[in-house]
């Protein structure tokens, strides 16, 4: 089996599991940070589990030490009145940038869309366009 540790954000999700199960194929140890760390497993323990920690940087930071590339599939698709609102997303996603920095992570394989825009009216796709600027600046 492979030495590295790639980190996949929600790898009990939809498109997080279809990363994480060719990481595995190609021997790789793949470690998830989720907001669902207690849905089922479909990799029957293969994937560590751990939280996001947005609040808590220091378990941010330890959950994301060790791992060579981050696939960040990080995103909710719409705004919903409580927990999950586009902004917060954006500002949690910042954070797990920088937490990826601190950890000494070398490579952040970002999931966007096509043409995002800051411009955009739509909050999804100006998100989206400051995420990519977060990460490249």
């Amino acid at each position: 089996m492979s030495s590295q540790l790639h980190l996949v954000t929600g790898a009990f999700g939809y498109s997080g599991k279809y990363i994480a199960a060719r990481l595995l194929n190609e021997g790789h140890r793949v470690r998830t940070i989720s907001n669902s760390v207690n849905r089922a497993n479909p990799f029957g323990g293969m994937v560590e589990a751990h939280p996001f920690n947005f609040d808590a940087p220091e378990k941010l930071i330890e959950s994301l030490r060790g791992a060579t590339v981050l696939y960040n599939t990080y995103w909710v698709r719409f705004n919903y009145k409580t927990a999950f609102q586009h902004s917060a997303t954006v500002e949690n996603t910042k954070k797990l940038f920088d937490a990826a920095r601190r950890a000494g992570v070398a490579r952040v394989d970002h999931v966007s869309i096509t043409n995002p825009s800051e411009d955009s009216p739509l909050e999804y796709f100006s998100g989206k366009a400051k995420l990519e600027r977060a990460l490249i600046e």
